[in-house]
Formats: C-alpha cells, sequence, structure tokens
C-alpha cells in the first residue's frame, strides 16, 4: 500500500470528522446579552482530497457563515453590528479548524495570504516558502 496515498486518506478522514464537528458561529445580541449562532456545515459526501469536495465544503461553509451573521431570523435577536466582519470571521475561524489544504487553497482564492494569516490558518507549504 502507498504510504502517502494511507497518509491522504486518514487526513481526509480526519478533516471530514472535524468538518461535521465544526461550527460557523456569529454573535448576535438579546437583551444586551451575547449569544452565538451556531450552523453546521456538513462534509458528509465530500473528499476532501479532491479540489471538487474541498470547494464543496466551502462553498457550505460560506453559506453556513452567511446565514449565521446576516439573516439568521432568530426572534428577539439583532444581526450583528458588523455583519461582514462577523462573516469573515466564522469563515476564517472555520476553515482554520478543519485545516485542510484544499480547503485553505479554496479560501485563498477569494482572500489574501495576510487575510488567512489574520485568522491563524496554516498555509500550505508552497504558499509559505514564498
Amino acid at each position: 500500500m502507498n504510504i502517502g496515498k494511507a497518509a491522504m486518506n486518514a487526513v481526509s478522514i480526519l478533516g471530514a470528522a472535524a468538518v461535521i464537528c465544526t461550527l460557523v458561529a456569529g454573535k448576535v445580541s438579546a437583551r444586551d446579552r451575547d449569544v452565538t449562532v451556531a450552523i453546521h456545515a456538513n462534509a458528509q459526501g465530500l473528499d476532501l482530497s479532491q479540489p471538487v469536495g474541498a470547494r464543496e465544503l466551502y462553498r457550505r461553509i460560506e453559506n453556513a457563515a452567511y446565514i449565521a451573521c446576516t439573516r439568521a431570523n432568530r426572534v428577539g435577536l439583532a444581526p450583528p453590528s458588523d455583519q461582514f466582519g462577523c462573516y469573515e470571521k466564522a469563515l476564517g475561524d472555520a476553515v482554520r479548524s478543519v485545516n485542510v489544504p484544499l480547503l485553505t487553497q479554496a479560501y485563498l482564492a477569494t482572500h489574501t495570504v495576510r487575510e488567512a494569516m489574520a485568522h491563524g490558518i496554516e498555509l500550505p507549504a508552497q504558499m509559505a516558502a514564498k
């Protein structure tokens, strides 16, 4: 058995498990109390070792972050004062917590290296060397 392929499969399985547990959260106010709205982004059925699987997970995370930070219509909750900042933080935190190189590459297709670093996202080896 090819060691590299076995390692990649293990990373995919661990990445998928991490994503299932990953929360995309936005803080909103309810009578002067902070409330965290959490929406799960599901990686079931996705192969995160393939670009198409990573891009689909990224799309799901983006959607969850958008909903949590903008239109998570919860009774009695006011939207966050900085919806865009909330969205960017939720997106960056989710990508960082999953820590799958192809997901990071999907993030870097629409964000700068500086933004990734600000969220603590580990850069792929070829990006870190630059």
